[in-house]
């Protein structure tokens, strides 16, 4: 490989940006994280990945600015897409004129919001099927998985999509290229949707069930669930199908083709995963804003857009929604009881 990518840069470095931007620094690339609050620790310390496939520690280039590390060759994008009003500034000084874009952001808009700050050409966009958790300042828990599908957002040349999946491959990051990345976003969204949406709709329990109160007897109160628990309750599991296939139709409905037995195969790699907890259960109980827009209420518009039912999809965002008024209004507690809707 003609070797153009030199220099890269990390913006948010969460559990998906130091986890990836990690794998690539540990083969000795030039990898710049701009941090915030976990400067002081990487930079003194540096950041340590725990994997079942290897532990490793390195020492990347950290950065509170922007401005420090200048032009790169390639940013990855690891930003919550709740904080997407600052990715101008924050992205502004990596760019060069060469500089490609791969943002690993989870839903829909995305590359369509970095199409409003740099040339769409240079956009790329990648689907991370990995379980990841920041554990303690500089410290992430790889627990499975690690694959990134990755795409163009304005078709041109496959040259640079080869160029930056064998530069993912020799950091043994698994990586496959896909011509068609709104497909793989939607295919994504099978499992964010259920996955991500349900362990938090979990706090308040109305969505799993209709009509019976009795099916509440010997579910947890108060608590969200992470992906063991949804799938071990064949309750929370039918919710995950129905969403599953909800999402499906929608997707083709927009002309995507999606195989039929994606949902099985997912719910089959979550298995695997075993109490892993999704991003947006660990933002809701941090207190941090939900990604309900990328992750939820778009999909959504496209379903009513397209005229597809999505019964189980609205009663999800109705309860997220609910979830979060309660929140900032201060009326949810810890032992809040699970109770019906009706």
């Amino acid at each position: 490989m003609d070797q153009t990518i030199v220099k890269i840069g990390i913006i948010g470095c969460g559990a998906l940006g130091s986890y990836y931007g990690a794998m690539l620094r540990r083969i000795g690339l030039e990898v710049h994280f701009l941090l915030r609050s976990d400067f002081e620790h990487v930079s003194q310390h540096g950041v340590r990945i725990e994997s079942p496939n290897g532990s490793f520690h390195v020492h990347p280039h950290a950065h509170r600015s922007g401005h420090t590390i200048g032009a790169c060759d390639l940013v990855l994008v690891g930003l919550k897409t709740t904080a997407n009003q600052a990715l101008k500034p924050l992205l502004e000084p990596l760019m060069g004129p060469k500089t490609q874009v791969l943002t690993l952001q989870n839903g829909l808009g995305n590359e369509q919001a970095l199409a409003n700050l740099v040339p769409a050409s240079r956009i790329l966009g990648g689907l991370c099927f990995v379980c990841l958790n920041r554990i303690s300042p500089g410290v992430i828990q790889h627990l499975d998985h690690g694959l990134i599908v990755l795409g163009e957002w304005e078709s041109s040349t496959t040259r640079r999509l080869e160029e930056v999946q064998a530069l993912l491959q020799s950091a043994d990051i698994p990586c496959q290229v896909t011509s068609n990345l709104m497909q793989a976003h939607w295919e994504k969204l099978l499992w964010n949707i259920p996955f991500n949406g349900l362990g938090v709709a979990a706090r308040l329990g109305h969505l799993a069930f209709d009509g019976d109160p009795t099916q509440l007897e010997h579910l947890e109160e108060g608590t969200c669930l992470d992906a063991g628990k949804l799938l071990n309750d064949r309750r929370w599991l039918m919710r995950i199908k129905q969403l599953m296939q909800e999402v499906m139709h929608v997707a083709q409905s927009l002309g995507y083709s999606i195989d039929p037995s994606l949902p099985d195969q997912l719910i089959a790699k979550t298995r695997t995963m075993g109490s892993y907890r999704a991003s947006t259960l660990i933002d809701f109980e941090r207190g941090d804003p939900l990604e309900m827009d990328s992750l939820f209420s778009q999909p959504l518009d496209c379903a009513r857009s397209a005229n597809v039912p999505t019964p189980i999809l609205e009663r999800l965002v109705a309860t997220l929604h609910e979830l979060e008024a309660r929140r900032e209004k201060g009326g949810l507690s810890s032992g809040d009881a699970i109770r019906m809707k009706t």
